[in-house]
Formats: structure tokens, sequence, C-alpha cells
């Protein structure tokens, strides 16, 4: 498929899950490329979390505040904006400058496996875009999804641990 075929497909699919109000009938699992840390219990359990691996957050000075994902939804808060401006700086002219990051993207166990691997994607470009606003050359972040593939959630709170992105320096 040509990139001009993705581009109208990722953004009929981004329509389509902006506008949905229901969620897909199930939700596909997605698998983790580096085992994240444990989710603190405070977390609720209808978000799921950006995931900054503990080798970026010690080289940046970022706390464990992760960034959440609302149940079928790629949108970030305002609340989880901070942490990703300042992992963004940590890029660009911190302890990480010059380095190359990988996002990866999941989604929970429920739906179409073919949707979350979707979801899980545009989990991962929403976060990139957000990147590449506060000046991180879109060359230098690389995103891929795993949709369902690693989920181990079996209800909604440990479901909303398998709604994440998950940021690696590379």
């Amino acid at each position: 498929m040509n990139p001009s075929k993705w581009t109208i497909l990722a953004t009929a699919v981004s329509t389509t899950i902006a506008c949905s109000r229901q969620p897909p009938p199930r939700q596909a699992s997605t698998v983790t490329v580096s085992p994240p840390a444990a989710l603190p219990s405070t977390k609720s359990p209808t978000r799921g979390v950006v995931h900054i691996s503990r080798d970026i957050r010690e080289a940046c000075g970022i706390s464990d505040a992760d960034a959440h994902f609302p149940f079928d939804s790629a949108e970030l808060g305002q609340v989880e904006r901070p942490v990703l401006s300042q992992l963004a700086q940590c890029f660009i002219a911190g302890a990480l400058a010059h380095h190359q990051m990988k996002l990866v993207g999941h989604a929970d166990p429920r739906g179409d496996t073919d949707y979350n691997m979707v979801l899980g994607g545009s989990r991962a470009d929403t976060v990139k875009t957000f990147l590449m606003i506060k000046g991180l050359p879109a060359g230098r972040i690389a995103t891929t999804s795993r949709g369902e593939l690693d989920a181990q959630g079996t209800e909604e709170a440990s479901w909303a641990a398998d709604r994440r992105v998950d940021v690696l320096a590379e």
C-alpha cells in the first residue's frame, strides 16, 4: 500500500475513533516492547498511560508521572502535557539530545484486532505530534503499535494498564 493510501486509511480510522461513542465490540490486547514498571494503584481504572522508561526518566530528571488515555481514545489531556514537554526538552537540548526515541502504542484486549492495532498507532502518533509541536524533529521519533498483542488485563482496572504508549530511547 502506498503512503497516500496509508494516510487516507489513518485519517478514516482516526475520524471513526474520534466520532465513536460506543466502545468496539472487542478491543485487542497489546504487547510491550520493554516491560513497564508497576503502575500506581491510584490511577483511574478508566484511563491508560504514557509510560516513560526508567532510563529516560533518570537521564531527564522526570518524575514517575504518566500521561493518560481514556478508553477508546488517543487524546492526551492537559495534565500530561508538562511531563511530555519536559521529555521533549530533554531530547532537544538535555541529556538525551541527539538520541532517537521510540513510541510503542498499546490497547486493552477488547475490540477487533485490527481496530486495536490502529488505536495503538494513533496513541503513539498523538504523543509524537505533541513532541514535534514542542520542537523535537519528526525524524528522531519512531512510532509503532502492538495493538492487543501483549495485553494482560482481565477487568477494567488491569485493562487500563494495557492502554498506553511506551516511550523508549534508542
